[in-house]
Parts: structure tokens; sequence; C-alpha cells
């Protein structure tokens, strides 16, 4: 893989983890429970900090990384908003939606680990996919205990 196909695909990977971070932040910003409400924010730095980190390779091979959101997430979140205006914001809601955001996160990186990445880039990308891998879990979780108190 040359490394204009590298950068390629780590800049998805950045539009995925920013999506990821506004994402977050915005159940936050709607969830009620407290508890809830340190988790997405702490998800929400964890991703910015992925982004930085794979901005930071982007930059190391010459190149110009991604700084935004994509288009459909900024879509998805219009049309949750929309959604949530209709039928109400209950936590469960939320974390379904916030679980759906996690669920194109997975696949985008296991899409990017399709590819003969760089060893360097490989390391990076695998681990970085341990820890969305991670926050779905986390947030499937979340959303299965919200639905039993529900």
């Amino acid at each position: 893989m040359d490394t204009k196909e590298t950068i390629s695909v780590l800049n998805d990977l950045i539009e995925t983890c920013k999506d990821g971070e506004k994402g977050f932040l915005e159940c936050a910003e709607d969830l009620r429970d407290p508890q809830l409400k340190s988790t997405m924010n702490q998800r929400s730095r964890d991703c910015a900090t992925a982004a930085a980190e794979l901005q930071q390779l982007v930059r190391s091979m010459g190149g110009d990384p991604e700084t935004s959101t994509s288009l459909s997430a900024d879509m998805h979140r219009r049309w949750v908003d929309l959604k949530a205006m209709i039928t109400g914001k209950d936590d469960e809601a939320i974390l379904n939606e916030c679980e759906r955001g996690e669920d194109v996160a997975v696949k985008s990186y296991r899409k990017a680990l399709e590819k003969d990445l760089p060893a360097e880039v490989r390391i990076v990308v695998e681990r970085q996919y341990q820890g969305v891998q991670r926050n779905h879990d986390q947030v499937k979780a979340l959303r299965d205990a919200a639905r039993a108190r529900g």
C-alpha cells in the first residue's frame, strides 16, 4: 500500500473519530443520568485523543490530516434530533443512537484493518480498534441496563 492510500485510510479513521467525539458529546448533553453523562464525556475525549494521534501519523507521512466530521454523521445527528423531538429523549433511546454510531466506528476500523497497512500504522490502528470495540460494548451494556430499569 502506498503512502497516499495509507493517508486516505487514516483520514477516513480521523473522520470516524471526529464523528464519535461529536456524537458522544451530544449524547452526554441529552442524557439525564449524571454517571452516563460523565461516561459519554470521557468517551468523547477518548475519540478526540485518537483523532489527534491519527492526525499526527498523517503529518509524519507528509499528508494533510482530516479535521472535520463526515456528512453522513452530521445527517445522522440531525435525524436523531428530529426523532428525539417527536418521541422524547429518554436515556435508553439516546444510548441506542450512541450504540448505532459505535457500530459504524467498529466497521470503519475493521475495514481499515483489512488493508495492507505499514506495520507502524497497523499497530496504532489495531490498538485504537480495541478501544472502539470497548466503547461499543460499554455503550451496549449501558443501554441494556437502561432498558432493564425502564
